[in-house]
């Protein structure tokens, strides 16, 4: 039976949470459901599957005060479009809110029943927001954190997240479910097979933007100490600050004619195709969606043992990828891999299929 679905999201760049919604959305409507995805800024790195109810509710306030009502403002704006979506399409039966910003002003709706409610946790929350926090910032950034979940129905993209939120900022869910993150084998493999200008290079390959969590610092150092010589290219985007960072350490390491920056690719994944090996070097992934795609794309993955989903998709003789979060041991097990790859011929992914995690949301609304 078809249901009625709406998605929202904080914009649309290119990040891994907002290639899930999308994923999802596109995954939802091919199995008859209807959905509205709902962005709240107009930005959109990526294309709109097709039969989407696409609306961008922005943000247009100048005054100057406009920090401090900016919340309550946005969430009345989302309340206006909400009732206009469902008095023109019938109530939603399903409403999931992605990324933080925006879990922020939908749990300040007023038309959104809780019920029919769920907060999507991309993220380690404590690697995002309390580090590098203490006394009184720390305090209210957990206060804060706390009023937005509590009592709330969450969705953790891995069983990490979820208790992360729990123990760290003290927060009693409604009600709770793990449901990993969705990929279409299928698309992934086509898309795989466009033209890709590094085919006969040997290059392992870092995917994500450029951004502190990420660890690029460390990815290079283990690179630069691992003695490689095939090239590592860098997909991703980032703050000119950050850019500035990552080229002046290549600079510093010596490595300039060994590291290639390719920026933002909206289909990565001949590059992941051709590859090596794919490496993750951060402080934490809520999932690693990077991970999964290399997978299925068949190139062996190496990533920090960091706080997230790496650990449990890294199972079995693919633990062997699997480092220690310092520079030596990230740069050992590059070299190992990259040297002794596992046989990744017959994973079972199934885990992670469109179909699975589609069915999972939809049973959000049949399982009370």
């Amino acid at each position: 039976m078809s249901k009625r679905i709406l998605l929202i999201i904080d914009g649309l760049p290119g990040g891994g949470a907002e290639k899930v919604v999308l994923s999802l959305s596109k995954g939802l409507i091919e199995r008859g459901h209807r959905v509205s995805l709902f962005s709240l800024r107009t930005v959109c790195d990526y294309p709109m599957p097709a039969q989407v109810d696409y609306q961008v509710i922005e943000d247009r306030c100048k005054k100057p005060w406009r920090k401090l009502t900016e919340l309550h403002r946005r969430a009345a704006l989302l309340d206006k479009a909400i009732k206009a979506a469902e008095q023109s399409g019938g109530r939603y039966d399903l409403i999931v809110s992605h990324l933080h910003k925006t879990d922020r002003i939908v749990s300040r709706s007023k038309v959104l029943e809780p019920e029919k409610t769920w907060f999507c946790l991309h993220g380690v929350f404590s690697a995002s927001y309390l580090a590098r926090r203490s006394g009184f910032s720390l305090w209210l950034k957990k206060f804060k954190t706390r009023c937005v979940y509590q009592d709330r129905n969450l969705i953790g993209v891995s069983q990490f997240v979820l208790d992360d939120l729990k123990s760290s900022f003290y927060v009693k869910p409604r009600r709770e479910r793990v449901i990993f993150n969705p990929f279409d084998f299928d698309a992934v493999r086509q898309l795989s097979l466009d033209p890709c200008d590094m085919a006969n290079e040997d290059y392992v390959i870092h995917v994500g933007r450029f951004h502190q969590t990420k660890r690029h610092d460390r990815l290079l150092r283990a690179y630069a100490a691992s003695g490689l010589t095939a090239k590592l290219l860098l997909i991703g985007q980032g703050s000119s600050e950050s850019t500035d960072k990552i080229t002046q350490l290549v600079d510093e390491l010596g490595i300039n004619d060994r590291v290639l920056f390719k920026g933002f690719i909206a289909n990565p994944y001949p590059y992941i195709r051709h590859a090596k090996l794919l490496i993750v070097s951060s402080d934490s992934e809520g999932f690693g969606n990077v991970l999964v795609e290399a997978l299925i794309c068949q190139t062996a993955v190496v990533s920090t043992r960091c706080p997230g989903g790496p650990i449990s998709i890294m199972t079995g003789d693919l633990s062997r990828g699997l480092a220690e979060m310092n520079v030596a041991s990230l740069a050992e097990t590059i070299r190992e891999v990259y040297f002794t790859p596992p046989n990744i011929a017959d994973l079972d992914l199934d885990a992670y299929s469109i179909e699975k995690i589609c069915n999972q949301y939809v049973d959000l609304i049949n399982k009370k």
